[in-house]
């Protein structure tokens, strides 16, 4: 299969995909509207930050498109990936992350993003990544099943195999190894994706990203009207925490973005406004907020949940 690639296509099509997102989470908040700050970085490159604030489901979100580009690769990256020295890069994508208000909305997060490194004379090494995963306060097992649905028929038309094998990369990747926990209950989860050739793997990258909106809107939909105390809301944000420590210490999006001397405010969108921490906090037995460390952050089968 040709590995010619095109990436003016996929730029053209990331951006029309933060369109849609942003007009789809407006629609479903209906009150407020996203703030658009455009950027360019001195070395290469720039974006367009878009963040909602204090909606009627949206306590805070981001969606943000980047492409940076440049001579050299960070040297983590480099090292890492000895094969690309030498090499100019281009890094593009769209990644997002949204905290609802309501502690039984869950917070949710999507990428997808393009990665070219080019030399003269020889072949591009190109890939793409992304995926999409939810990250509960108060589990409920139908919104389990239908995020985890939506993924898998993203992923079907694709190979029988790659949403069980999406779905394990993302149980694991989205893991606090200080914690021994994961993160949320799953999703998606690729990276250094070319099967196919181009074509195909550009194909699957869109199936992923235009399958963020039809999954987490239900779910904001029938969660955010729901009612909540004082004390549920103080255990999303000790559970935000979580969210934070994971960002700051493993996510790889978040260090390639600092490490490569990226626009700092646009990389840090996807922390929560308001988070805290809490010595030794045990929640009481048999409790909902015990069942979500005790269930639901255990990985497994959602779809075969009866």
């Amino acid at each position: 299969m040709s590995n010619s690639i095109n990436i003016e296509s996929v730029k053209q099509w990331l951006l029309s995909l933060q369109d849609a997102i942003c007009e789809g989470l407006e629609a479903c908040d209906q009150k407020a509207t996203f703030q658009e700050d455009a950027w360019t970085k001195p070395s290469g490159g720039g974006g367009r930050t878009r963040v909602i604030t204090q909606g009627n489901i949206i306590e805070k979100g981001g969606v943000n498109f980047s492409h940076v580009f440049g001579d050299n690769l960070p040297p983590s990256a480099s090292a890492a990936r000895p094969e690309l020295a030498g090499r100019s890069f281009q890094a593009m994508g769209v990644s997002l992350v949204i905290h609802p208000h309501n502690p039984k909305a869950p917070t949710s997060h999507a990428n997808v993003r393009f990665f070219v490194a080019e030399k003269e004379g020889e072949e591009p090494v190109w890939w793409f990544g992304g995926g999409f995963d939810l990250t509960p306060t108060y589990g409920f097992e139908e919104d389990c099943i239908h995020w985890h649905q939506v993924a898998k028929d993203a992923c079907d038309p694709f190979g029988a195999e790659i949403y069980s094998e999406l779905k394990t990369w993302c149980d694991n990747y989205f893991y606090l190894k200080h914690r021994d926990e994961t993160r949320g209950i799953g999703g998606l989860f690729f990276d250094d994706w070319t099967r196919g050739g181009f074509e195909q793997a550009f194909a699957f990258t869109q199936s992923v990203g235009e399958a963020y909106l039809p999954a987490i809107v239900p779910i904001l939909a029938k969660r955010a009207p729901m009612p909540f105390t004082q004390a549920q809301r103080d255990f999303q944000l000790y559970r935000r925490g979580r969210y934070v420590e994971f960002n700051l210490v493993f996510d790889r999006g978040t260090l390639f973005g600092l490490q490569s001397g990226g626009r700092t405010e646009s990389i840090l969108m996807s922390l929560p406004p308001l988070a805290r921490w809490e010595y030794n906090y045990q929640p009481e037995a048999d409790s909902a907020e015990a069942q979500l460390t005790e269930y639901f952050l255990k990985p497994q089968n959602w779809l075969k949940v009866s």
